[in-house]
């Protein structure tokens, strides 16, 4: 347990620091990207100054590193420079609106992928068998900003049975704004991230389902005269669903990249949509926050992965209890 927090540490540090070097590498000004460059033309010398101070642009990028990196260890993110508000409450704005969106997609995803995964397991060979596999395979190459604009392009431009975009009503108040309203507006994003997060639980459920129906006590059950369904709830899904789940917490990952491009598409005011803002406006303190924040989050899945091994294969954990 101490080796994987460890490691943990070791891999936020490693990437904040990868994003800073990124973001100082990167050819965009951040006082032309923010301020314009005809309005940064008509400013005096004294009015560039200060800009060039708020946005740190005269500080070493080392130095403005350590300088992050010692106020995040004492729990300050520091402020972001586009929201004028302390990163760590700009995150939880957008986290919260990334979690509904996110959880909604990953249940949809592992519930679907299970399903669809037993009944081609099931069925190996049928034409329902074939039409899913097929399915997995094509969404499983497909962009997926692609998939967002095709739904954005056929349920709410031209059948109009969904909103556009957003995550609440357009000219509503926050406090008028109900639950339906929201899950309304994450139906698309949501559908769109489970779409293409199920095929990889849907093909490594039908080929852990095809073990399971070829193994020699589900050919015992069948001589005994058990119907399908029955073999399969009693002996199918005890041994499937565990490394199902697995895999959908080890997908945390690619739900969060594609959730960056899913809000972009429908401009869903989440983490992943700050993320792009804060990396094309320079704003530093935001964009390493939310690095850390989300690199967080994938090593929890993770790490819930690796328990669930343990618990399918005791070996696998007493493995990894010795290194």
């Amino acid at each position: 347990m101490t080796g994987k927090f460890i490691r943990m540490l070791l891999l936020l540090l490693t990437v904040s620091i990868l994003t800073f070097t990124l973001v100082s590498m990167s050819p965009i000004d951040p006082l032309q990207a923010n301020v314009g460059q005809a309005a940064l033309g008509a400013m005096s010398q004294e009015q560039k100054e200060k800009l060039e101070e708020y946005w740190g642009v005269n500080i070493p990028p080392v130095r403005r590193f350590i300088n992050w990196a010692s106020d995040f260890v004492r729990g300050d993110m520091g402020t972001s420079l586009l929201y004028r508000q302390p990163v760590s409450r700009v995150i939880g704005v957008k986290l919260s609106n990334s979690l509904f969106l996110m959880v909604i997609a990953w249940l949809l995803s592992g519930i679907l992928g299970v399903v669809l995964g037993v009944l081609a397991g099931v069925f190996r060979g049928s034409w329902a068998d074939r039409l899913i596999k097929g399915y997995s395979l094509l969404i499983s190459s497909t962009p997926v900003f692609w998939l967002a604009l095709l739904l954005l392009l056929v349920f709410a431009v031209w059948l109009k049975v969904l909103p556009i975009g957003l995550s609440v009503p357009i000219g509503v108040e926050s406090a008028g704004v109900t639950f339906l309203d929201r899950v309304r507006h994450a139906i698309l994003p949501a559908v769109t991230l489970s779409i293409t997060g199920v095929a990889g639980v849907t093909l490594h459920t039908r080929e852990k389902m095809i073990d399971v129906m070829e193994s020699d006590y589900m050919l015992f059950a069948r001589a005994r005269g058990e119907r399908t369904w029955t073999m399969v709830k009693r002996h199918g899904l005890r041994n499937i669903l565990l490394p199902a789940m697995t895999l959908q917490f080890a997908s945390v990952s690619e739900i969060i990249g594609g959730s960056v491009l899913v809000e972009q598409v429908f401009s869903f005011p989440g983490l992943g949509q700050a993320a792009v803002t804060a990396g094309t406006g320079s704003d530093v303190p935001l964009l390493l926050g939310i690095t850390v924040v989300t690199a967080a989050i994938v090593f929890c899945g993770n790490f819930v992965a690796d328990l669930l091994y343990g618990l399918i294969d005791p070996r696998m954990q007493k493995g990894g209890e010795d290194s």
